[in-house]
């Protein structure tokens, strides 16, 4: 379905210029080369790569040690790396360790750092690196301490944009993403009304909503909000609370 919608954007020229589409896929080599065949033609991409690096997940899931987990990253770095210098236009890479809120955040620098160790971003060309509340286990205070222990500890900080991705597990998607602003985070992954997976993900539009509200402006068009909420409700089937 992915693929599809990708080449239709492509086959009908629909992407603008100044647009980045971002693309996300496992660090598994026969999903990679897929993507790649489905982001040919597009000018700016965004390659998202992710594996599971949390303590559960090392030792339910994959029966990996940490090594093992950071050998995952780094050949999936390596695949991609490989097909970005054949690719026709801008590939900007992203990585995010999955699960990072139950991941040590030793581990999770460690990992991120052999990805940039391959990938080698530079300041005019800068890696992303994405950590996300796959599963919002803790309170915002305690995501905001985890993020700015990354923020301080990377190394070639000036080559990196710190991502945040966090979901809504204890209605704290908004406090979460402000908080990670604070502690240093430059890029926020949401959502039109908190749509995703689960218990969805951070609505973008009330985090920009109260960006506004602090005088902070987001970039981000809502003058005609009747409308967004008419194609959300009809495209998603779902409904767009009274309250929001």
């Amino acid at each position: 379905i992915e693929y599809d919608f990708l080449r239709k954007l492509v086959d009908e020229n629909m992407i603008p210029d100044d647009v980045q589409v971002q693309v996300l896929t496992q660090c598994r080599e026969h999903l990679i080369d897929r993507t790649f065949e489905a982001i040919q033609g597009i000018r700016n991409v965004i390659v998202h790569i992710y594996n599971s690096t949390s303590v559960l997940q090392r030792d339910v899931v994959f029966h990996k040690d940490k090594e093992a987990i950071k050998q995952i990253a780094i050949d999936g770095t390596k695949m991609v790396k490989e097909r970005a210098a054949k690719f026709d236009g801008n590939i900007q890479l992203e990585y995010s360790p999955e699960s990072f809120t139950g991941t040590e955040v030793e581990f999770a620098l460690d990992i991120c750092t052999a990805v940039q160790d391959i990938w080698q971003p530079t300041p005019e060309n800068k890696i992303i690196f994405n950590l996300p509340a796959t599963v919002e286990m803790n309170t915002p205070n305690v995501y905001a301490d985890q993020i700015e222990w990354m923020h301080k500890h990377f190394k070639n900080r000036d080559s990196i944009i710190l991502s945040v991705h966090p979901h809504n597990d204890r209605g704290c998607g908004v406090a979460t993403a402000e908080l990670s602003v604070l502690a240093g985070a430059d890029r926020i992954e949401g959502t039109l009304f908190g749509n995703g997976e689960r218990t969805g993900n951070v609505d973008i539009v009330t985090l920009a909503m109260n960006m506004i509200s602090h005088g902070v402006d987001p970039h981000l068009d809502f003058s005609n909000m009747p409308e967004i909420c008419e194609i959300y409700e009809r495209v998603t089937r779902m409904k767009v609370g009274p309250r929001q």
